[in-house]
């Protein structure tokens, strides 16, 4: 494991705890998810954050004004101290982790459902509940449409993957055939 990876889950789990006695775990992983979706989705904040020859403060001051009225003190305490201490790279692992122990410490788990078609809000909840009863937790899933899987369904839960995808059975059926798949 990565020194980064470490350092991420230690922050992430000091927040979890903090969040916990306050009551407000989902609220935190939700603010937590809407920062690394900015961060990633935008190169400019990125490279700010990233550039040494701007001043710890002013990245701090940058962060409070765009999340200023959709994060609470104790997230935006966790980004102050991130950037102070020079690890804002580590704002996505920090979130990824919050997930996973949040996750551990409340039954819950995120999955992500890919499939060749958008399935309509009842197919999703009948897999959902299927793979609830499966990894025995409340499951959230977030739908990913990838037609190169011609038909069926994967879903990756944690490290886990379900691969029930009509490319995914042809791939193994090549493999037992001692051919080299597409």
């Amino acid at each position: 494991m990565s020194r980064d990876l470490v350092t991420a889950k230690r922050y992430a789990k000091a927040l979890f705890d903090v969040a916990q006695q306050q009551g407000i775990v989902s609220e935190v992983e939700e603010q937590l998810k809407l920062i690394a979706e900015t961060l990633r989705e935008n190169a400019d904040v990125q490279k700010v954050l990233a550039s040494p020859g701007i001043a710890s403060a002013n990245k701090v001051e940058l962060l409070r004004g765009a999340f200023a009225d959709s994060v609470s003190a104790i997230v935006m305490n966790t980004l102050e101290l991130l950037i102070a201490r020079g690890r804002q790279h580590l704002i996505p692992e920090v979130y990824e982790s919050f997930v996973r122990i949040a996750g551990e410490k409340l039954n819950k788990a995120q999955a992500i459902v890919y499939t060749a078609r958008q399935l309509s809000n009842d197919e999703l909840n009948a897999l959902t509940a299927h793979f609830a009863q499966v990894t025995g937790k409340s499951i959230t899933a977030e739908q990913v449409v990838e037609p190169a899987l011609i038909g069926g369904v994967k879903v990756r839960i944690g490290d886990t993957l379900y691969d029930g995808s009509l490319s995914g059975k042809l791939d193994r059926l090549a493999k037992s055939m001692g051919i080299q798949a597409l």
